[in-house]
């Protein structure tokens, strides 16, 4: 599956839009981990453990993503974008979004 910011594949030809796919993920982190950032938070720095977090989300987001877009018979999502947001405290949604395009 070929993924791509840009709303055109250079050297290929959309020929067909099969429309929008998407893929999200709601992750938080256990107590414990989330007691640490709340820590981290007065001195300042980097939640390396927040940053993991996250990184995973947007991984498992693209491939479901990817997912669906395979099952709609693509071959490319075009337009990838990735958004994230709070759902409550401690946890975040990421969600991937495109458009799934078929290319000739």
């Amino acid at each position: 599956m070929l993924l791509s910011t840009v709303d055109q594949v250079p050297g290929k030809v959309i020929t067909q839009v099969l429309g929008l796919v998407s893929g999200s993920v709601v992750s938080s982190k256990h107590f414990g981990k989330d007691f640490m950032a709340g820590m981290k938070t007065i001195v300042g720095g980097e939640i390396k453990s927040y940053t993991e977090m996250l990184e995973d989300a947007r991984r498992i987001a693209i491939q479901r993503l990817m997912d669906n877009a395979a099952a709609m018979g693509a071959d490319a999502v075009v337009g990838l974008r990735l958004t994230s947001s709070s759902v409550m405290q401690s946890a975040a949604e990421v969600t991937a979004y495109g458009t799934a395009v078929k290319l000739g």
